[in-house]
């Protein structure tokens, strides 16, 4: 396989417990950066807070917001692959149907709706497959996401890898929930961490022991052996 780039989830991937960025994981996206690898940031906080970790990291400065929402270049380039609307009808729908629904104080959004996970998102979604609102409900275990059914993290991630002139089958993602299972299948290689559930590690490539920011760099370890040829 031939890598040109690094697709990689933010929250429970590149950060220890309370969000916290990992200093290993950091040093890891930058040297990948440094080796002449494009490390693209596919999350499900704002583009915002992805495009200016970015920028903090020293890595690829276009980024994936909103799991696949919104694809920014800069600060004020962005490109909305959704219409807030529809989440926004989801939501108030939801609100009518399970009592303790509440939005998440987050940064602004632009083309989805992040909850409290204070429910049963089994009977969310239920709810919502009923309604006949184009929207899915998704777990980052960061909040619960109201999405467009026609925008995920692959869809984002292959605006953004266009932009780059990397084809996805040319990049290996690496994540941490079911939220990833898209991007996953996207790209030609897959790698889920330890904290990732059963149905994430089921679609990877290749699932390593160790969690959260150790488990990204157990992660690029393992690429490092078998694509690097690096000991």
């Amino acid at each position: 396989m031939e890598i040109k780039g690094f697709a990689v989830d933010v929250d429970g991937t590149i950060t220890e417990d309370g969000g916290v960025i990992s200093l290993d994981a950091a040093y890891t996206l930058r040297w990948l950066e440094r080796i002449g690898y494009k490390v693209i940031l596919v999350s499900g906080r704002s583009a915002w807070e992805a495009y200016a970790l970015s920028v903090y990291l020293g890595i690829t400065r276009v980024v994936v917001g909103e799991n696949g929402g919104v694809v920014a270049t800069s600060p004020l380039d962005m490109i909305l692959l959704a219409d807030i609307s529809h989440s926004m009808m989801a939501y108030d729908y939801l609100s009518k149907k399970i009592s303790n629904v509440k939005m998440k104080l987050v940064f602004p959004r632009f083309t989805e709706i992040v909850l409290e996970r204070n429910f049963d998102i089994n009977e969310g979604r239920r709810i919502l497959n009923e309604s006949g609102i184009p929207v899915t409900i998704n777990d980052s275990k960061y909040g619960y996401h109201l999405t467009h059914k026609n925008v995920n993290k692959a869809v984002g991630l292959k605006v953004a890898s266009n932009h780059l002139n990397i084809d996805t089958s040319q990049i290996i993602a690496i994540g941490d929930s079911e939220i990833d299972i898209p991007m996953f299948m996207a790209c030609g290689y897959s790698i889920a961490l330890g904290n990732s559930p059963n149905i994430l590690k089921e679609k990877a490539s290749f699932s390593v022991k160790s969690t959260m920011g150790d488990g990204l760099v157990e992660a690029i370890q393992h690429v490092a052996e078998k694509f690097m040829k690096i000991n």
